[in-house]
């Protein structure tokens, strides 16, 4: 099994190196937008299967937003929904054969996270301004101005590590087993996979929720 650390490099476009965790998070995106054109492209008050499906999902995220930010969650819907149904999908990928979830790879992790780390920042600055958002980085005391700016890093840096360990430790345990007993012993830890997976979807969004709430003056952390 290659190291969760490295890119497992499949081809170069120019100078820039293609990993593996790069085309399966290509795949995923795909996967998405084009369900999501399949199901929404004729949408109809009752609705088919799929296009129920996904306004439950959505409904349901909106809510989640809701009560976290008690405001409405339309701004921040897209950004939030989204990520869910990115990390819900990239999680679950490993179901099929020979694919591995991207976010099982620090590249992927450390990408959300930066993007979580300036959605943060822009949501702030959006809805208290320059000055009222930068002066709350001097709140409770000016002292604690470092410690402040560092707990900024320290958070977004436990999101990404919190997904990517999960998502890797349980891979690397399947393919620990796999090679000592076959594939029939890891079926159990596969569907455990499942479970783990739309549990770190739910934990990574919600803490960006939490935090986005934080930056707006919604909620205290």
């Amino acid at each position: 099994m290659e190291s969760p650390f490295g890119p497992q490099v499949l081809f170069q476009f120019g100078p820039v190196p293609i990993s593996r965790a790069v085309v399966t998070t290509w795949a995923v995106m795909a996967a998405l937008t084009l369900v999501s054109w399949l199901a929404l492209r004729r949408a109809r008050p009752e609705g088919g299967p799929v296009q129920t499906v996904l306004e439950i999902l959505v409904e349901t995220i909106a809510a989640q937003i809701r009560v976290i930010l008690q405001r409405d969650p339309g701004p921040y819907l897209p950004l939030l929904g989204t990520l869910f149904l990115f990390l819900l999908a990239a999680n679950l990928a490993p179901i099929l054969p020979g694919v591995i979830a991207p976010t099982s790879r620090i590249e992927t992790p450390a990408a959300l996270g930066l993007i979580v780390f300036l959605s943060i920042h822009a949501f702030g600055l959006r809805e208290q301004g320059l000055r009222g958002y930068l002066g709350h980085f001097l709140k409770p005391n000016p002292l604690l101005l470092p410690l402040t700016l560092l707990s900024e890093f320290t958070r977004i840096l436990s999101l990404m590590v919190r997904l990517f360990g999960n998502m890797m430790s349980h891979e690397l345990i399947l393919a620990i087993l796999v090679y000592l007993a076959g594939f029939i012993l890891p079926v159990p830890f596969m569907l455990l996979g499942v479970l783990i997976g739309v549990i770190q979807a739910y934990i990574f969004t919600i803490l960006a929720t939490v935090y986005i709430g934080a930056a707006i003056g919604a909620v205290e952390t």
